[in-house]
């Protein structure tokens, strides 16, 4: 008989029933379920439950989080439910089911958008930063400007044009084009190639078309085409890719594999160039200017107060249910058709108010340490632009900061709007933000974020006096709030032999928070820190005993260390679909194995191809004997050498 047998009956019963099983898997710490009714699920019964961690929807898959005994549990599940476990790609592929047709598509445009974000950021910086030193008139009497009156900086303005133009005259349409063939499985090369077309320097650049006098065009005789181009359009792009996608399908089933390397490539992209300058082009530009168009009169027209109060209110409450992703294209619209986009500094002011928001509770907690150790490193990351951590491990836990959040943001959205606060484009969400704003609007956008700081503060410390019980608070150390009732506790210990959790990877340590996923930055595994990894073998980090190894995927290793504390090293995220392509595991379960012993090896190459993100995760999942610890969250790591985590 399994050891989670009657944990298991439970679970089953509480997540609705077998029947309401679509699909079932595991990875390194959760139980990954695609439910036929989510609303069946009692969500608090199973938090409750004494083996649950946690839990977390995503992508239209429940998860439960069970740590390092996944694995057991899941065999025990499946054999109790009388269900069969399916592979993480089913999952995934049956997840996808679970979403409407809106879902799916917000989830498609955000894949395609995410490779391009930091290209975008940056170019939104460089704008920022142009427009401090061409724009502000802060010499002479306010009469000139940085670049008026220095050779010097006029140089370095004219020169980071250079990447300026080069991210948003040609980045955004190649970009596209690239990654929606990546995205759908085409040839990445064509895409680049078509991307270029749309951008060349034989067409009138898209913004001098309204001024230009005559507008060229080729002449077939029997027809003409203007001779236009595409920069910065997002919609014309998507429908160019598109078109080269399902082109390159079709004539790979039509054409002979003998001929299908000469005949495939040109034919697809032939006949792309021609459907995208002839026909979706001047569609998709029609199409975007429309859109960008409806989005600017309510950003800007004689009810913009009432625009901007319910964007600036729901735009949190978008970010958990992953429609957040389409503003990327909208924003990218509007700077190309208005010189700058009024929907962007409502988001930047969403993130800062919900950041906010935790600050609110960390002055409620001040007593509370555990909480603590969540409350401070998520307010920050939040200020910076990732709101996961505080959206997932705080406000939405007390539910009540993430309403006041949406008041404050509500209320910077509705001062916003009213005066037509603009940025160049996307940046950097939070407080540096301010930097992606264009001249005139700085101060405006600066008594927003003040707006979005007090209010959810205020109503946070105002609210909080009443919701949150004195142990909460923290003035009862006996019922600490994050001690869940019904879990076995570990008993108390005087003494703990000291560990040094050395780095397993060569490369840079970064903060749990900014590997920005709702499970790994929230804590909900435990404390620990990431690496970016450049090199490809992880090695133990300590000695230690394995515990646990993913066979079927190979993305993970669990080791038990020599103070009975538990650790997980988790490469990659969403690691766990690529089904051990570019992993090679090299210990199993029960090996005592030494500091510096090589545990897995990984694919930096197949993990980007796979279009995952390839940081390394430390995390302690289990202080086992250990009273303390600290983390080194910062700096250069080598591997068995850089201590990461110090355990006492």
């Amino acid at each position: 008989m399994g050891k989670y047998i009657e944990e298991s009956k439970e679970l089953l019963a509480l997540i609705g029933g077998r029947t309401n099983i679509g699909a079932v898997t595991h990875c390194m710490t959760r139980m990954r379920f695609v439910l036929n009714d989510e609303n069946k699920a009692d969500i608090k019964g199973i938090e409750s439950m004494s083996v649950v961690k946690g839990t977390f929807t995503q992508a239209g898959q429940f998860q439960v989080i069970i740590g390092n005994q996944v694995s057991d549990f899941y065999k025990d599940f499946i054999a109790v439910a009388g269900v069969e476990g399916v592979s993480k790609a089913e999952v995934k592929q049956a997840a996808k089911q679970n979403q409407n047709i809106a879902q799916r598509a917000v989830t498609t445009l955000a894949e395609i958008f995410t490779p391009l974000l930091p290209a975008i950021i940056c170019g939104g910086l460089i704008l920022g930063f142009r427009n401090v030193i061409d724009s502000i008139y802060m010499f002479e009497n306010g009469t000139k400007t940085l670049v008026q009156i220095s050779q010097f900086w006029a140089g370095i303005d004219q020169f980071l044009w250079l990447i300026g133009e080069a991210v948003f005259h040609t980045g955004i349409p190649v970009g596209l084009c690239w990654s929606v063939t990546k995205k759908m499985g085409g040839t990445e090369m064509l895409g680049i190639i078509l991307g270029l077309t749309l951008t060349s320097g034989q067409l009138l650049n898209a913004y001098g078309v309204a001024g230009a006098d005559k507008i060229p065009f080729w002449n077939f005789g029997f027809m003409k085409v203007n001779m236009i181009g595409y920069q910065a359009q997002v919609i014309p792009a998507i429908f160019a890719a598109l078109s080269l996608v399902y082109l390159e399908r079709f004539f790979k089933k039509i054409i002979p594999s003998v001929v299908s390397m000469i005949f495939v490539p040109f034919f697809s992209l032939l006949l792309s160039v021609i459907a995208a300058h002839f026909i979706l082009g001047p569609i998709g530009w029609q199409i975007g200017s429309v859109i960008s168009k409806v989005i600017y009169a309510g950003i800007t027209g004689s009810f913009r107060v009432v625009f901007g109060a319910i964007f600036g209110t729901f735009y949190a409450p978008l970010v958990i249910t992953g429609l957040h992703h389409m503003s990327n294209a909208i924003d990218t619209q509007l700077a190309a058709d208005f010189g700058g986009t009024g929907l962007w500094p409502m988001i930047a002011l969403s993130n800062i108010a919900q950041g906010s928001a935790v600050v609110g509770m960390i002055l409620l907690q001040k007593r509370n340490v555990r909480a603590q150790e969540v409350n401070i490193p998520s307010a920050i990351s939040c200020y910076l632009g990732v709101t996961e951590p505080a959206m997932f491990g705080v406000n939405l836990k007390y539910k009540f900061p993430f309403v006041c959040g949406m008041i404050g943001s509500g209320i910077a959205g509705i001062v916003c709007t009213a005066t037509n606060t603009t940025a160049n484009t996307i940046g950097v969400g939070g407080l540096p933000g301010i930097l992606s704003i264009q001249t005139p609007y700085i101060l405006s956008f600066a008594l927003c974020m003040l707006i979005a700081i007090v209010i959810p503060i205020a109503l946070v410390s105002i609210v909080g006096q009443r919701q949150l019980t004195e142990s909460q608070r923290g003035f009862v150390a006996e019922l600490d709030d994050n001690v869940v009732p019904g879990k076995e506790e570990k008993p108390f210990v005087t003494a703990a032999t000291p560990v040094n959790v050395k780095s397993v990877v060569n490369g840079k340590i970064i903060s749990l928070k900014d590997v920005n996923d709702g499970v790994f930055s929230a804590g909900l595994m435990g404390p620990g820190v990431a690496i970016e990894p450049e090199t490809e073998e992880i090695v133990a980090p300590c000695n230690a005993k394995v515990a646990v190894v993913m066979e079927d995927t190979g993305h993970a290793v669990g080791l038990t260390l020599e103070n009975g504390a538990e650790l997980l090293i988790h490469v990659g995220l969403d690691t766990v679909y690529m089904n051990k392509e570019g992993f090679e595991t090299l210990v199993r379960v029960d090996d005592q194995v030494k500091a510096g012993q090589p545990l897995l090896r990984f694919s930096k190459e197949a993990i980007k191809k796979a279009n995952h993100r390839d940081c390394v995760m430390v995390i302690i999942t289990d202080p086992g004997l250990s009273k303390d610890m600290a983390l080194n969250e910062q700096g250069d790591a080598f591997a068995n050498e850089t201590t990461i985590i110090s355990m006492k």
